[in-house]
């Protein structure tokens, strides 16, 4: 780090990420700060420096650099800080300066026996129930179920395609290096999907063929209900496969049955069809569910469900330690499950590693005109509920008009028009009342309406135009 730098650092003032020191008197403050930063999202120690932000640095002998180091051996787990001495111009002294590298595997950290933590720019100590909580948290990492080894599978079980498909996008996207080979072994090396010659269950959940008897969870649910609860079925399928699989059966799903919104597009000939909630939200859910969710219960699955009023997606398994569903909306940590598994899905450019997954679902359905989605955990599941912005009947879905109803609607296109103009305008027009009932339909469909009354009454598109 350069002296330019360090200037820009301590310009923004202490905060959650940065801490400014006199000297190395107060090394004892320095380390509980440097375990908070280690507890948290990292940060940076900069001993030098006033209270008034002014930079002095200090006198660094050996004995300055034994002292710290002695102080560093006081952490448990041994802790990943760097240490750089930057000298002052014109100047013996030196701004010495500690940096806290997140590592989420290895914590929580303490000092001296005890854990701290950073609120703002504030150290204080960690209660107990947080860091018993960071505790489960790390013994979970270093024992997930998709670090293990994969049962009855090898290399020859997995999907080569899709191991190729995934170096082709990762190059693509600059998210794998264009030196990456072709031989498929190289590859779940790289992406650690494999140690010492044995695939692990990340692989198989990634790029996996057979999935029964030992991977049932590999599972998706889809269901199409008639009305708002599951009384009915119209359209229910149950599907095994690896993770890019069923990420595709379900954007066809809803493809299939996902409500339309129609608008008229003045001189179009037909209505314009879009999707009631904006695919990319939905994508977004989609591989939220399969990144984070438990692949320890051979019985779980993903679920996607649609009713008449609403769209939801759950996956088995609770939120990842010390998150909360009111987190979910505001900026937090990215903390998946599966990081390996959510690690290959980045590199195919379908997964971000900055924990702004579900805010990106929030803002994309309010751009949409939609209410903000409810994020949900109940029961061991975790799900996300569209809704939108108002009741989409049944006869709305996927609804397909006939020619004279779309010729009805490229006469209506840019003009207001009584019942006798628009007979006028029909290709060998059929008996008045037959186009009227055209007319009623389209009206019921929300694209056209009815201005006026008796024989001044004329009809006119909704909204032309938008």
């Amino acid at each position: 780090m350069t002296l330019a730098e360090i200037e820009r650092l301590i310009a923004k003032g202490e905060s959650e990420t940065l801490e400014l020191k006199r000297s190395t008197g107060q090394i004892k403050r320095v380390a509980e700060t440097l375990c908070a930063f280690l507890n948290g999202k990292g940060g940076t120690v900069i001993v030098g420096v006033t209270p008034d932000e002014k930079i002095v640095g200090q006198q660094v002998s050996d004995k300055t650099q034994q002292d710290i180091a002695a102080v560093l051996r006081r952490f448990e787990p041994p802790a990943p800080i760097e240490i750089t001495y930057v000298p002052l111009p014109n100047s013996e002294r030196k701004l010495i300066v500690f940096e806290a590298k997140f590592d989420q595997s290895a914590y929580p950290f303490s000092f001296d026996g005890r854990a701290y933590q950073r609120l703002g720019s504030t150290t204080s100590i960690m209660p107990q129930e947080r860091y018993q909580q960071l505790l489960i948290s790390r013994m979970h990492d270093r024992h997930r179920w998709e670090n293990m080894t994969a049962v009855d599978v090898n290399i020859s079980g997995l999907d080569q395609e899709e191991i190729l498909r995934t170096v082709r996008i990762g190059i693509s996207t600059g998210r794998l290096p264009e030196s990456t080979g072709l031989d498929p072994g190289d590859i779940l090396d790289r992406l650690g999907l494999r140690t010492h010659g044995e695939v692990l269950n990340a692989a198989v959940v990634l790029f996996g063929m057979n999935f029964l008897p030992y991977y049932p969870q590999c599972q998706l649910r889809m269901a199409r209900f008639k009305g708002i609860d599951k009384t009915e079925f119209l359209d229910n399928r149950q599907i095994h496969g690896h993770g890019f699989k069923l990420l595709d059966e379900a954007m066809l799903f809803l493809q299939r049955h996902l409500p339309v919104a129609g608008r008229i597009q003045a001189g179009l000939f037909e209505r314009v069809d879009e999707p009631l909630f904006p695919v990319a939200a939905l994508r977004e859910a989609l591989v939220n569910a399969i990144c984070h969710r438990d692949y320890s219960h051979p019985g779980g699955g993903i679920s996607l469900a649609i009713y008449d009023d609403r769209l939801e997606i759950w996956s088995d398994g609770t939120l990842p330690f010390g998150l909360h569903v009111e987190d979910l909306k505001q900026d937090h940590l990215s903390r998946p499950r599966n990081p390996l598994v959510a690690g290959v899905f980045y590199r195919r450019g379908l997964f971000e590693q900055w924990g702004r997954g579900t805010q990106k679902i929030v803002e994309l359905c309010v751009e949409a005109g939609h209410p903000e989605p409810e994020f949900i955990e109940q029961a061991g599941a975790v799900g996300v509920r569209f809704l939108p912005s108002s009741y989409i009947a049944p006869h709305r879905v996927a609804h397909d008009l006939t020619p004279r109803q779309r010729q009805i609607l490229q006469i209506l296109s840019g003009n207001e028009l009584p019942l006798r103009d628009i007979m006028k305008g029909l290709t060998s027009p059929p008996a008045s009342a037959t186009v009227r009932d055209d007319l009623y339909h389209l009206k019921r469909l929300g694209l056209i309406e009815l201005k006026g009354r008796g024989r001044g009454a004329i009809w006119v598109l909704v909204n032309p135009g938008e």
